[in-house]
Formats: structure tokens, C-alpha cells, sequence
């Protein structure tokens, strides 16, 4: 017999609870909501707004956890995990957050992830209709990925990434120079993410150039509990791109990751995964009302 109660979300008491309930649940090849990382990378990360944490949601099954309801970066992107056997919570959860979890200028927006199909089935009963969505790509290590790097460029040994080089190199990577000026130099958040609970920041690499500037980051969280490479974040610097460079980085975490176990390496939605051989889509689909 379930014995099911809910409690809201803490992060000093309940995140390394969440984090393992996410591994449980989590199959690299059939995903049924987002890897635990996914989770970890946005609290510790300084874009994420962290004042609505405490409208958060889980459910337990007497003191076992069998659903989390929970957002992201912008806070009105809802997102859920539930675990397999428990399909009966979704309508209950998908009410919730659309009761309790925050909006943005009164919108909200439900993103299912892979197989989630009771949510789905939830959320068409609640009056939500699919707005659109894209597909994420996922690498099978079982095959080989040996793009090299082009000639003057080389890759920072393992656990030696610079972060202020880092930093600098995610500003520019992500087009944050041509849309809000040059790097300030500031690089003290990114030992939130050095010191993240099940960060495995060793495994992180850059490309330099002759000059030792990084023009391409690589970050890397290896989870071997469910032997995933999930890759977090990718840039490379503009007037670096097109040269293969990405390919190179994503070729050698796979080099070092391999090694450990790895099945699957996660990628992004850009076609650019698919030309380097990425095959195995993931589904993100986004419902309004």
C-alpha cells in the first residue's frame, strides 16, 4: 500500500536527496525526465534565480521519494521526475505546478523530457497543448569519435583549467561580449561550481591557441552511476568556430571518459552534434495553455 505525502523543497536538506532519487531513475537510453546534472549545474550556477527553490515539490512514498515537480532558469519552466510504478501522481503534479509554480509576467511553460508520456497525457487533460520543442542528441561511446584538432592548437591537461581563463572564454563563447560588452574579469561564481556536490570538474577541458588564450571550453559532469558523459556547457570563442575545434573537444572527453565506463556522452539540439555523429534524439517538448 502507498503511503504518499508531499514537502516542499530545501536545498540544505533535501538536494543530495533529489540528487540520488535522479540517478535512480535516469536510463541513458530511455530517458524519462532530465539527467541528475541538469539539476546540480543550474543550482550552482549564478544565472539561475534560486528565490522560488522553497515552491518546489516532492513527493515521497513513506520515506522513499517517488516525484520532484521543480524549475530551471527562467523560473516559469517547469519540469518533473517521477519515479517508474508512480505514473498515477503525474495529474496531481501537473495541478500543482500549475497552482504553485512560478510564472513570468503570468506565463508558464510545462518541458517534458523523453518518454514522459503520463505527463503528457496529464497535461492535455489539464488543458495544456503542445508549443512547440526540439531534440537533444545523445553520442553511443560504443562507437569511435576521432576528430583531431587542427595544427597550433593544443588541450589543457587533465584537472588543469584555468576558471578565470574559463570564465573569460564562456563570455565570449556564448556572444555575452557582443551583447554586453568585455569580460569584467570576475570569475569568483565559478568555485560554486568547482565545489558543487558531485562536480567532476577534472575531467573539464579547453583548446588553446599558440598563445595559450582558451577559445574553446568543454565542461564535463561524469556520472557513473548511470555511466553518463553529460556534457555541461560547450562554446567556442566566434572567430574560433568553423575549424573544428568543438569536434577536437568533444573527440578527447570521449577519450577520457571511455576509459571509465561511459555508454553515452549528451550533447546539445544544434545540428552541428548530428554532423560529428551524434544519432540518438531526445525529445523536449513544451506545453502552455
Amino acid at each position: 500500500m502507498k503511503n504518499i505525502t508531499t514537502k516542499q523543497f530545501s536545498i540544505l536538506s533535501d538536494h543530495m536527496d533529489i540528487y540520488q532519487f535522479m540517478l535512480d531513475i535516469f536510463s541513458s537510453t530511455r530517458w524519462r525526465g532530465v539527467p541528475a546534472p541538469f539539476w546540480e549545474y543550474a543550482l550552482v550556477s549564478d544565472w539561475m534565480d534560486k528565490s522560488y527553490l522553497h515552491r518546489c515539490r516532492i513527493w515521497k512514498d513513506g520515506e522513499k521519494i517517488v516525484g520532484f515537480c521543480f524549475h530551471e532558469n527562467p523560473v516559469s519552466e517547469i519540469y518533473f521526475s517521477l519515479r517508474e510504478g508512480y505514473e498515477e501522481l503525474a495529474p496531481e503534479m501537473v495541478e500543482y505546478a500549475e497552482r504553485h509554480m512560478p510564472r513570468t509576467e503570468g506565463r508558464q511553460q510545462l518541458v517534458l523530457v523523453g518518454d514522459q508520456r503520463e505527463f503528457e497525457s496529464a497535461a492535455k487533460a489539464a488543458g495544456f497543448t503542445q508549443c512547440g520543442g526540439y531534440d537533444s542528441m545523445v553520442y553511443d561511446c560504443s562507437k569511435p569519435l576521432e576528430y583531431r584538432l587542427p595544427e597550433g592548437y593544443s588541450f589543457t591537461e587533465m584537472g588543469g583549467v584555468d576558471e578565470a581563463k574559463a570564465c573569460e572564454c564562456c563570455w565570449k563563447g556564448f556572444d555575452h561580449e557582443t551583447e554586453e560588452g568585455p569580460w569584467n574579469g570576475e570569475y569568483e561564481y565559478a568555485f560554486e561550481l568547482v565545489n558543487a556536490p558531485h562536480a567532476t570538474t577534472k575531467y573539464a577541458l579547453a583548446v588553446m591557441n599558440s598563445k595559450g588564450e582558451y577559445v574553446c571550453y568543454a565542461g564535463m559532469w561524469w556520472v557513473k552511476e548511470n555511466r553518463l558523459a553529460y556534457l555541461e556547457p560547450l562554446c567556442t570563442v566566434p572567430e574560433y568556430r568553423h575549424k573544428g575545434i568543438a569536434a577536437a573537444a568533444l573527440s578527447e572527453l570521449y577519450r577520457r571518459l571511455k576509459p571509465l565506463g561511459a555508454t553515452h556522452m549528451t550533447g546539445g539540439g544544434n545540428e552541428f552534434y548530428s554532423r560529428i555523429g551524434y544519432e540518438r534524439r531526445v525529445p523536449w517538448t513544451f506545453w502552455k495553455k
